[in-house]
């Protein structure tokens, strides 16, 4: 029963076998390769975005330090929520690769900001040579609370940064699970609501070590390649990302593998409503849940062999994969049932 994070799920058989055909033979390296020209053209497909560029790395942290960097002075700050991934489980990378730019953390309930609440940032910083100057706009889709932006609410959002001259970054982890979640097509969740440079998260979605930055703007496409370079995040055998990513998005593979976990999760958070003393903390959209639960349930689970992240305060965080079965979440249910 392993619900610690999406993270730590094995990798697909079809993926492997991607990765054993991608191991035939030789090949030109550092993206000059058949996999990654074929995947460049499958991104820019799904996103309906012809000349957006496609720049693999192997960690989520890479792809998120290195897009904001692209677009944040060392004197600039990243407007995000105060949960945001980049603000609490990224050790300073933005920063880092900016070369010392702040972020601006902002409030909001369930992992999300609001656009009072980005409006009220934006008037706290800037207009004084004192002041670091707003550079960019970071979301999460899926936040950190396991809650979904809408396109709607990503379009509200992006274009109040854009009034004051602001690009956005998503940061897109689980962007497969809010699709599968919403419906909406990637280019309705990206570019057409405004959003500039995108983190694509593979890994928590069945990949191995496989991210991508997705440029909207072509014309950044040249620096990022320096910046990934100068980084250390130029990988030499980059089929072997390619080949997996590829396919990923083959048949709709992608959104298969995250509409299982986003059923796992509501599966999960429908039992847990039925339990004695158990309070879901956020709405359940995708593969997340939040919970606190007794002390004794808590015990019961650990004792059973559950592995999940104890918050602490009774508070557990239950995380979903594409390969969580019925039995995992039903098995979970009944150790904290007691």
């Amino acid at each position: 029963m392993f619900f610690a994070s999406d993270n730590g799920a094995p990798v697909p058989q079809p993926i492997m076998e991607a990765l054993l055909r991608a191991n035939e033979g030789y090949c030109l390296s550092y993206g000059a390769d058949a996999p990654m020209a074929r995947l460049r053209a499958q991104i820019r497909d799904l996103f309906e975005a012809p000349q957006a560029e496609v720049h693999l790395v192997t960690t989520g942290t890479a792809a998120n330090a290195l897009a904001l960097a692209l677009y944040t002075p060392p004197y600039g700050a990243i407007l995000c929520h105060r949960h945001a991934h980049i603000a609490v489980d990224e050790c300073g990378a933005p920063e880092f690769y900016s070369a010392g730019a702040k972020l601006h953390l902002i409030d909001g309930a369930h992992g999300k900001i609001t656009p009072e609440g980005l409006a009220e940032a934006l008037g706290q910083i800037g207009g004084s040579v004192h002041s670091v100057q707003p550079a960019a706009l970071s979301l999460s889709n899926v936040t950190e609370a396991g809650t979904l932006y809408s396109t709607d609410e990503i379009a509200a959002l992006s274009a109040l940064a854009k009034a004051k001259g602001l690009p956005t970054h998503l940061d897109g982890a689980r962007l497969a699970n809010a699709l599968a979640a919403t419906g909406a097509s990637p280019a309705e969740m990206t570019w057409r609501a405004g959003v500039d440079v995108l983190s694509l998260g593979g890994t928590k979605n069945g990949l191995l070590a496989a991210e991508a930055v997705v440029l909207f703007d072509p014309e950044k496409s040249w620096e990022l390649e320096l910046r990934r370079k100068r980084g250390g995040h130029l990988s030499s055998k980059m089929r072997y990302i390619a080949a997996q990513m590829e396919a990923w998005f083959e048949a709709g593979r992608w959104l298969d593998m995250a509409t299982h976990a986003n059923a796992m999760a509501a599966r999960l958070a429908e039992g847990l409503r039925g339990i004695d003393g158990a309070e879901l903390l956020h709405a359940v959209e995708a593969n997340i849940v939040f919970v606190r639960l007794p002390e004794a349930a808590h015990a019961r689970a650990k004792a059973a062999g559950a592995v999940y992240y104890d918050m602490g305060g009774g508070v557990g965080r239950l995380v979903t994969a594409w390969c969580t079965t019925d039995a995992d979440v039903d098995g979970l249910l009944s150790a904290f049932r007691g």
